[in-house]
């Protein structure tokens, strides 16, 4: 049985970010003229004299948004993730990373799902990116209650943050009683034959591919990874002795990012062969969300067809 579907996370960024910024006055938005899509537009009915046009100039809204932390304000960054992390880089940084600016870069659209915006808007990327910025914390929701979590956790932390957002509904692993807890590992299914290490919107469909796979008495351990960094080194060990076998899921570039940080960990800590599902080293094209998972080899059927070759090789 397949997970239920959860609502948009962009529509949990705009309604979370609104409430929040209810309780607390400090709370700006500042948007690329992406409002609609990023669905920051619900803070700007709500808000209105606290959300900031700044039009199509990311690299200007990234310093405006670190020149309103030095002033006590808490900015949350409305745009997608092809503007704010890479189009931004520079900005990021140098006035928000290396300063510890209070600024929370929030970008919707990430990974394949993007609305067939094209090429130029799919990043892959971008959690190697600020997983290896020194001073930029990295987190990546599963689904829609989780990032509800996660933006109340960004708005109380104090320092940059990245929290990676994605556009449309993806199915929903948690329920509301799940809390977050930046910096720790979750356990989400319990297995003993081998170990699924994903993160993000990813680990919903790694649930669903390890109950293929337990149709066919393959007993995987899932382990989703919120917060890429820092990563829970712990949770990590114990996920690689659980089983002795380690394999990374993740809707992103296997370079650099989970399965970089996996195989990183279990090297230095527990060595263990490491295989990595995900995107190769490849320009991601645009189209339907359900044809780009099954080409990039991330819908449940294929990770699990992935796996079982995996296990076939390794026996």
């Amino acid at each position: 049985m397949t997970l239920p579907m959860g609502r948009p996370m962009r529509e949990i960024f705009g309604e979370t970010v609104a409430t929040l910024a209810d309780e607390d006055p400090r709370i700006v938005m500042l948007d690329g003229d992406v409002g609609s899509s990023s669905r920051a537009d619900i803070f700007e009915k709500a808000h209105p004299d606290r959300y900031l046009q700044m039009g199509i100039a990311e690299q200007n809204m990234l310093g405006v948004a670190a020149g309103l932390a030095t002033m006590g304000l808490i900015p949350f960054i409305s745009t997608f993730v092809a503007f704010a992390v890479v189009r931004s880089l520079d900005q990021v940084r140098v006035l928000i990373a290396q300063t510890g600016a209070n600024v929370k870069i929030t970008p919707g659209y990430a990974g394949l799902f993007t609305g067939q915006t094209g090429m130029s808007h799919i990043i892959v990327d971008d959690l190697a990116i600020m997983r290896a910025m020194p001073g930029m914390v990295a987190v990546a929701p599963a689904d829609d209650v989780e990032a509800a979590e996660v933006l109340r956790w960004a708005a109380a932390y104090q320092g940059p943050c990245y929290v990676r957002l994605g556009r449309d509904a993806t199915q929903r692993l948690f329920d509301d009683s799940y809390r977050f807890t930046f910096g720790k590992a979750v356990v989400v299914r319990e297995g003993g034959d081998l170990t699924l290490f994903s993160t993000g919107a990813q680990t919903p469909r790694t649930v669903d591919a390890a109950e293929l796979l337990a149709a066919e008495g393959i007993d995987a351990h899932v382990v989703h990874v919120p917060t890429l960094k820092p990563l829970d080194v712990e949770a990590i060990v114990a996920g690689a002795e659980r089983t002795g076998r380690a394999i990374t899921v993740e809707e992103h570039t296997i370079i650099g990012g989970l399965g970089g940080a996996v195989a990183e960990t279990l090297a230095e800590h527990r060595p263990t062969v490491v295989h990595r599902i995900g995107i190769r080293d490849v320009h991601v094209q645009s189209g339907p969300n359900d044809a780009l998972l099954d080409i990039y080899g991330l819908s449940a059927v294929r990770v699990a067809e992935q796996v079982r070759g995996i296990l076939g090789a390794d026996a």
